[in-house]
């Protein structure tokens, strides 16, 4: 796609969000954000990126822009929200965007989603694993990724990011100070924000379109081995943890790396400082 021909919109310019409307503006694109909070919008604004609030409470608020829609390709970045109902709500969510989405001139859409719709199988998981996931988040994502999937109007990609981590997100705080944590002999599943970024604009640059995406670090080291490095590094109490596994999963990401991708990254401590 020719960069100087494409627009895009993302919704929810949160954390990972809003540094990547950011990349996108820096590149001389046109770029529209959304966000609920009117600081985000003022942030948004400052940096040239065309602001709109944007909620849905399940549904779409009555008085949005609907030029938020106007737009070629839109990156979905909002997680299910914790509540009883999260997967009616989360479902009800993402029924109302498709919905707008039909409405518009946008051809391709990227979901974020996320590695919690795979169960702890103990074992590797790649993304033709279909055991239901324990956690109500996880079920609330695949029936959200079905949903998009099931759309011919437009084109969506599903990125499976794993846990976020990187600068002020510093994981040594997670478990600072504490004693016998359960699981640390199983390996983690991690990805640095700015590898994030970078896979989303290798999606749109290469076209991959259609598909679905495991996104971490292709190294996973124990929890134990993880978490006690980052509180050296990050300079927070070292943790203790049991070695022990109650349950885990191994999450490949090696279709992104045969699509051409090369991580920043290969494993999550050398995250740690940055």
């Amino acid at each position: 796609m020719n960069k100087a021909n494409y627009r895009i919109s993302i919704l929810g310019c949160g954390w990972l969000g809003l540094p990547l409307a950011f990349f996108f503006a820096d590149q001389g694109l046109e770029v529209k954000g959304s966000s609920t909070s009117p600081n985000k919008l003022e942030v948004l604004k400052q940096k040239g990126i065309k602001a709109y609030q944007i909620e849905l409470n399940p549904s779409l608020n009555s008085k949005f822009n609907s030029d938020f829609f106007n737009t070629d390709i839109l990156v979905v970045n909002f997680p299910p929200i914790r509540r009883d109902d999260i997967i009616d709500w989360h479902t009800q969510q993402i029924e109302s965007l498709i919905s707008a989405v039909r409405k518009s001139e946008i051809s391709k859409l990227i979901f974020v989603s996320s590695t919690s719709v795979y169960a702890d199988i103990n074992n590797e998981v790649n993304e033709l694993n279909r055991e239901t996931p324990s956690k109500n988040s996880g079920k609330a994502l695949r029936i959200a990724e079905e949903l998009l999937g099931k759309e011919t109007g437009f084109k969506s990609s599903i990125i499976r990011f794993g846990g976020l981590i990187g600068y002020d997100r510093k994981p040594g705080r997670f478990f600072a100070g504490k004693k016998s944590i359960k699981n640390g002999d199983a390996p983690v599943n991690l990805i640095h924000r700015d590898d994030c970024i970078n896979i989303i604009n290798h999606i749109i640059s290469k076209n991959i379109w259609g598909e679905i995406l495991n996104a971490c670090c292709p190294e996973h080291p124990k929890r134990k081995e993880f978490y006690k490095e980052a509180a050296i590094i990050q300079q927070f109490k070292i943790p203790e943890f049991e070695a022990n596994t109650e349950g885990y999963k191994i999450v490949s990401c090696d279709k992104l790396i045969k699509s051409g991708y090369a991580f920043l990254y290969q494993n999550p401590i050398d995250c740690l400082k940055y």
